[in-house]
């Protein structure tokens, strides 16, 4: 798209992006999380300081009302892939009008903890779009969900991210 057509575009919500909205992506399935996966997060998380016993003494987390070792909330069983996706085509050095994107934000949402020998599945879908004028003139507001469940189906975690298109 030129700029001066995008400068004359009504929306940026094409056709393709409509049939996109709440289409979920194929399942994404992480390895067992393994105890020693917990420790070593919980211990980058909290360096210096010695983690909280709960993501690493199995005796004290034994006593919790979680009954065992759980991971701390950030962990992120898909963080160190054994096979890394293929980069991303390069993008062009100048952008012009509507194919500028920044970052709008994020929320997160939190279920039940994820323990040792979780297999967590990961699914993202389009699940909002809104357009406004502005400062920065026309602007499309992109809301992408990621939601986890683990191998009992229960939610474990959720993040709406806003990517900002003008």
């Amino acid at each position: 798209m030129s700029t001066d057509a995008a400068t004359a575009a009504t929306t940026y919500i094409t056709p393709a992006l409509k049939d996109s909205l709440n289409v979920w992506s194929a399942p994404e399935v992480s390895h067992p999380v393994d105890c020693s996966d917990i420790r070593k997060w919980a211990i980058a998380v909290y360096w210096p300081e010695v983690p909280p016993k709960i993501f690493w003494d199995e005796a004290y987390a034994k006593t919790t009302k979680h009954g065992g070792i759980i991971a701390p909330r950030e962990f992120n069983p898909f963080a160190w892939p054994a096979v890394r996706p293929a980069d991303r085509a390069a993008r062009p050095a100048k952008r012009g009008v509507g194919e500028r994107t920044m970052n709008g934000g994020q929320k997160e949402t939190y279920g039940v903890p994820i323990r040792p020998g979780d297999v967590i599945t990961s699914k993202t879908a389009l699940v909002k779009m809104e357009e406004n004028t502005g400062k920065l003139g026309l602007t499309l507001y992109k809301y992408t969900e990621m939601r986890w469940t683990n191998q009992k189906g229960e939610f474990v975690r959720s993040r709406i991210s806003i990517s900002i298109v003008y």
